[in-house]
């Protein structure tokens, strides 16, 4: 009997023992659980923002398990130490077993899991690699769908320059698209990217659901710089930095700390969506062998904490956006004019910024609509009414009253992230630039119209220069030092609807002032919801146009279009273009860092989208109509006009929703018809304002 009391006592001591030590090492039920979804430029968890915080973990020898990770109680002390990081995520180069998925849950991490296969041989040389790699990843997939820690997969990491060289860029491009439906059709809800590196830069990799880029960049001036080139390739899509790191064996302990602080600082400052430092520990193991020669790791081989844990711990820690330096006040002003469709979106989005020191102002230039009653619901506004006056008077009002030293605008039609104003600020204060811009981009549509109206070029973008100036930004994001506003006597009263924000980009330029990018400072931005308002609104661009050229006539072409030194972005005019990048550099491809020669849009590659071009089909047509000679001509040409119009609405990005022929058919007519009603109205204006010019008088002797 008391031989059984004492085997009872020792198992309910065993018992206790190990429901304290669970408890201990376990931390609180994580709270960041749920589905993480893409919105623009960042990643959310419900309606907040979900920073990726990681580091890189792996790969290892095989372990007692079978798996090619350390000994069970290793990771749990490992992602209890990654707790205390505070890493919300890991990324592993090997499909995990269940039982580190629900490690993984427990300590709060989400799993960006990338699944290996032979991409360092010719792997499109032969049919059977092919399968085997497409079964590879949709084998990978669903051994990890449906899993909470599941974050996203990356379906290839690192295509050998050469090996892309070999096979072709496009061959290679459209193998990894493959491989990226093949995980979307195993599991349709979770995230998919794919981790390329400098030297494949030209991959284009554009149809993934985030960009992933692995970047070892020492300098801090190369790496901010490189990452708005990033930023520039990912366009509304989020931007992660899927590695970087730094070996302490050869940088030493303090100067690995330093860097890393340096690269979290810059990456976050300037709007990343997510960080992969590599790595977590020394202990590597790849080729069947362990590397003993360099050490990334934040702890070493037996887990000791090298100083750049604790310098990850405070950027992983802290909240994101970084805290700025200094916080200067802005003024933010909204022009309103007949806006009650999406008045009370727009200022609703305003008063949550996370800014701690600005005002709005609201001009309301002469509504007969509700925008006056809605507005008056917002305490926090300052409101001027006004006699309608046309756009620029508007915003004028708005400098007078504004006490900020940054004047920032938006529209009436647009909501603001809740860090817009942050990250416009960074750039002032890291640039000393006299303005910055930033991205519009078009909200989820609950319909087909306004979801390809929203794809149909002709919406408000900017043109860069460079990776970071700009040589216009859109009226609805741009900010501006208030001085320099002052200097310019503010905007042009006779741009009353559109045009204002291309002048006085051109008008700062000829001053020698520069312009900042932002890409990170986004408004969401409502496009036009009919196929009328937005043949409307391309009336108006066309009148614009008309005006801002007798004030830049040197910025337009023959045709009277503005002709643009720098890229377009986020328009399907920038498919506009003929011939292909040269790319390549070093040996064989080799270079670390690509050589991309770009050729500029020119006036053949949207001649046919042109009324000149159209009115010259008809013309032909007609007269060998009545003449009987060569009647094909005027055909050829507008043929010519809907191959081009079908092309560009093939490469429209149309919500998944409403892809179909429907849609395409759509895009592909309001590319047709949307240039015209421009061209017709820019002519008209033109030539009205021609017949204002009064001849010059000579006094008769």
């Amino acid at each position: 009997m008391g031989h059984e009391l004492t085997n009872l006592q020792s198992m309910v001591r065993g018992i206790l023992q190990n429901l304290i030590s669970s408890y201990e090492r376990s931390p609180t039920t994580p709270t960041n659980t749920g589905k993480v979804t893409v919105k623009g430029k960042f990643f959310f968890l419900g309606d907040q923002k979900f920073f990726l915080k990681g580091v890189s973990y792996g790969p290892f020898s095989t372990g007692t398990h079978g798996q090619p990770f350390p000994e069970k109680p290793v990771v749990e002390k490992d992602f209890a130490m990654m707790a205390e990081l505070g890493a919300n995520c890991l990324r592993i180069y090997t499909v995990p077993p269940e039982w580190l998925l629900d490690f993984a849950v427990a300590y709060g991490l989400r799993l960006l899991i990338g699944i290996p296969w032979a991409q360092h041989i010719a792997f499109l040389n032969s049919s059977a690699t092919q399968a085997e790699i497409r079964n590879c990843i949709a084998t990978g997939v669903k051994a990890c769908r449906n899993h909470p820690a599941t974050f996203a997969y990356l379906v290839g990491n690192e295509i050998p320059a050469d090996v892309v060289r070999w096979h072709g860029q496009k061959q290679v491009r459209a193998f990894v698209k493959e491989l990226m439906a093949v995980a979307k059709d195993s599991d349709c809800e979770t995230l998919v990217s794919y981790a390329n590196y400098p030297c494949t830069e030209y991959l284009n990799i554009d149809f993934t659901d985030f960009l992933c880029f692995n970047v070892y960049l020492h300098r801090e001036k190369d790496f901010r710089s490189y990452l708005s080139r990033l930023h520039n390739l990912a366009e509304d899509k989020p931007l992660v930095l899927s590695e970087f790191g730094v070996d302490s064996m050869r940088e030493g302990n303090q100067a690995q700390a330093e860097i890393l602080s340096q690269k979290l600082s810059s990456s976050f400052e300037m709007g990343a969506a997510g960080t992969i430092v590599f790595s977590w520990t020394d202990e590597w193991f790849t080729g069947g062998y362990a590397i003993q020669d360099w050490a990334f790791g934040l702890v070493d081989t037996e887990r000791l904490k090298k100083p750049a844990f604790h310098t990850v711990q405070q950027y992983y820690t802290a909240s994101l956006p970084p805290v700025l330096p200094e916080y200067p006040k802005v003024s933010v002003v909204v022009c309103a004019y007949n806006a009650e469709r999406t008045m009370d979106s727009c200022l609703a989005s305003l008063k949550e910024l996370n800014y701690p020191n600005y005002e709005v102002i609201v001009v309301n230039d002469g509504s007969s609509d509700r925008t006056l009653e809605i507005t008056q619901r917002y305490d926090y506004v300052r409101l001027i009414s006004q006699e309608n006056k046309g756009l620029s008077a508007a915003r004028n009002v708005g400098i007078a009253a504004a006490t900020g030293e940054i004047v920032a605008f938006t529209d009436s039609d647009c909501m603001a992230d809740p860090d817009w104003l942050t990250y416009l600020v960074a750039k002032f204060l890291s640039s000393g630039l006299a303005a910055v811009g930033g991205p519009n981009l078009s909200p989820p549509e609950d319909s087909l119209v306004p979801a390809c109206v929203a794809v149909s070029p002709g919406v408000p973008t900017h043109v860069l220069l460079s990776d970071e100036v700009a040589e216009h930004i859109a009226g609805c994001n741009m900010a501006f030092r208030r001085e320099v506003l002052q200097e310019i006597d503010g905007f042009d009263r006779q741009y009353r609807a559109a045009g204002d924000d291309v002048d006085i980009c051109w008008r700062l330029q000829d001053k020698g002032y520069a312009i900042g990018f932002s890409p990170a400072a986004i408004v969401w931005h409502f496009r036009r919801n009919t196929v009328d308002a937005y043949l409307k609104q391309q009336r108006g661009y066309g009148k614009a146009e008309a005006l801002v050229y007798f004030k830049h006539p040197y910025r337009f072409n023959l045709l009277g279009q503005p002709s643009w030194a720098g890229r377009i972005y986020g328009d399907l005019s920038s498919f506009l273009r003929f011939g292909q990048p040269v790319i390549y550099s070093g040996v064989f491809g080799r270079g670390l860092f690509q050589t991309l020669y770009e050729p500029p849009s020119s006036l053949i590659s949207y001649l046919p989208l042109t009324l000149e071009w159209n009115v010259a089909a008809f013309i032909l047509f007609v007269s060998a109509l009545g003449s009987g000679d060569r009647p094909w001509v005027g055909t050829t040409m507008f043929l010519i006009s809907c191959v081009w119009c079908v092309a560009l609405a093939l490469q429209a990005r149309i919500d998944s929703r409403f892809q179909g022929a429907r849609a395409r058919l759509l895009v592909a007519l309001l590319i047709y018809l949307g240039p015209l009603v421009r061209s017709v109205e820019r002519y008209r204006w033109r030539i009205k304002q021609l017949t204002k010019v009064e001849p010059i008088k000579f006094n008769q002797p």
